[in-house]
């Protein structure tokens, strides 16, 4: 089953409600104050729209790249329905002409929350195109599950080698400056796709 396939059923079958609900997802709301360094952000695989919307909502020019058309259609009426534009784009970010000409140009943030649905080797081209997507002086945000979350069961992939862990994390952005990493437990509700004690990480990390 393709990716699309595979993400619009799921999308699909939370009917009327949001997957992983309509607010921002926490590590990043808690930094909404970093955000007025920045004018464009760009929100990669990003669901239903709760990242970017509220990302329009701090005031920034944003454009969201989905694999899912269910899942943009709804991205679109929380959108309208919070008054603020944001730039919706069908696409897979793992495809070889990807990203496009048009979103080269570069963004202040490239924001990516629990991204982990690729192994190592989808994991590379993955971070490859966000540090493309990123000016220089710009930074990547990256929020997802630890090894750990295999005990909490409480969202996530299933395969160990599609987390995050810290060592992996420092080499993956060696080239660049990591402003904050860090890893710890905490209880998420993020509508019915996240809930319950999770073990997370997350980092920023800033292009040279």
């Amino acid at each position: 089953m393709s990716q699309e396939i595979e993400w619009s059923n799921r999308y699909r079958s939370a009917g009327e409600q949001y997957l992983f609900g309509t607010e921002p997802n926490r590590f990043l709301a808690r930094r909404g104050g970093l955000f007025q360094n920045g004018r464009t952000a760009l929100s990669v695989a990003d669901g239903e729209g709760r990242n970017s919307v509220w990302l329009a909502e701090q005031g920034l020019e944003v454009t969201a790249v989905e694999i899912s058309p269910v899942a943009i259609e709804k991205a679109r009426r929380l959108a309208a329905g919070r008054n603020v534009e944001v730039r919706f784009v069908l696409a897979d970010m793992l495809a070889a002409d990807w990203p496009p000409d048009e979103l080269k140009s570069g963004f202040d943030w490239v924001i990516g929350i629990f991204i982990q649905f690729v192994g190592p080797a989808g994991r590379a081209r993955q971070f490859a195109a966000m540090k493309e997507l990123t000016c220089r002086g710009g930074r990547i945000l990256l929020h997802g599950y630890t090894p750990r979350q295999l005990e909490f069961r409480t969202g996530g992939p299933s395969a160990v080698e599609n987390l995050y862990t810290e060592d992996m994390l420092r080499a993956a952005f060696a080239d660049w400056e990591i402003e904050e990493l860090v890893q710890y437990d905490d209880d998420i509700s993020e509508g019915i796709g996240h809930k319950g004690r999770s073990a997370v990480i997350g980092l920023i990390a800033r292009k040279p």
